[in-house]
């Protein structure tokens, strides 16, 4: 069993800040790249990194700090190494809103790399929250929290934007921005590159929201909201009982009743699957998993990094629509 991390940080205002795109410019374009001529950029996760590839290719050398389908970005200690791999980066890109602070505390002492924040980019971080007497509301109310000596408020925003593909879109065009900044001289093939991926993201997206439209009232629960922007791309209904996910979502224990109602709609075959966050697992998600698994309700897994010999991001968000897709037209 994978060992469940601990309790997830969300960034303070100051570190959100820190980290906002296109912050300090680092020089020229001739300072930006290494002998080999390539910009060098640093990312928090192989996701990230992916989008970086399809949009820079051969004119960037990247470097994921969390490389490894087991690795955890909420509770990843970083290491002096990483810390000198960002220093010496002249673009970080990060996820934010919390996901990985670790790498918002290294950002801080780069003042001199650009910097992309897919969290900020989205405009999610700037949403109403739900309003009150929602279902959404109730399953995020009170959820103010401090740990470590940092205030913060958790769950209000789903901080996953790498499921959400509009900003994924949005990140790739922020990229290829700072890259041309940076290297002026292939500022049009980084264009072009984001482009011609932005189109794939648009027949990708297209294709997600076809999902609900051959499947009208399909429901789903989830073990954790990982994949939360994909269900809506989807219009697939989330089913998962407002205290079961706070539950799992502050790791604490879920509420018997909770789990109760979770078990029925699963066993009961109420929901069309269960999103399965198969990265991080505890007891609970396990037997949830096995409940549907004896029940015949299909299980779709989702992860937080890209599969272990995937490297291309089009190609790993395209197996997860097609995953979603089977197990609803079942």
């Amino acid at each position: 069993m994978t060992p469940r991390r601990p309790y997830r940080l969300a960034a303070t205002t100051t570190a959100v800040a820190a980290l906002a795109f296109g912050a300090v410019a680092c020089g020229n374009g001739e300072q930006a790249a290494t002998a080999d001529g390539k910009v060098p950029v640093v990312v928090s996760t192989n996701v990230w990194g992916s989008v970086v590839t399809a949009v820079g290719g051969d004119k960037v050398s990247v470097k994921a700090i969390i490389d490894d389908p087991s690795g955890d970005p909420h509770s990843y200690q970083s290491t002096p190494e990483d810390a000198a791999d960002a220093a010496g980066a002249r673009l970080l890109v990060a996820n934010g809103g919390g996901y990985d602070e670790f790498f918002t505390q290294m950002a801080d002492q780069a003042p001199e790399a650009r910097k992309v924040v897919a969290f900020e980019v989205s405009g999610h971080a700037h949403e109403e929250p739900a309003p009150e007497g929602s279902e959404a509301h109730e399953a995020h109310e009170g959820e103010a929290h401090a740990e470590e000596g940092h205030a913060h408020e958790h769950g209000e925003v789903n901080e996953h934007v790498w499921y959400d593909l509009p900003t994924v879109s949005k990140v790739a065009d922020q990229i290829a921005t700072q890259l041309g900044e940076l290297q002026p001289a292939d500022a049009g093939v980084f264009t072009a590159n984001a482009t011609q991926f932005k189109g794939k993201l648009d027949e990708l997206t297209k294709q997600a929201g076809q999902i609900g439209t051959a499947n009208p009232d399909r429901k789903v629960v989830a073990t954790e909201p990982i994949a939360h922007y994909l269900l809506e791309t989807a219009k697939v209904a989330d089913a998962t009982p407002p205290e079961f996910a706070k539950a799992i979502e502050e790791e604490s224990e879920v509420p018997a009743a909770a789990q109760d109602a979770m078990n029925q709609l699963v066993s009961g075959k109420q929901v069309h699957a269960v999103i399965n966050n198969a990265q991080t697992t505890s007891p609970v998600t396990e037997q949830l998993v096995t409940t549907a698994k004896n029940a015949g309700v299909p299980v779709v897994d989702v992860t937080e990094t890209l599969p272990a010999g995937v490297t291309d991001y089009i190609a790993w968000m395209t197996q997860e629509v097609n995953d979603l897709a089977a197990a609803l037209g079942r």
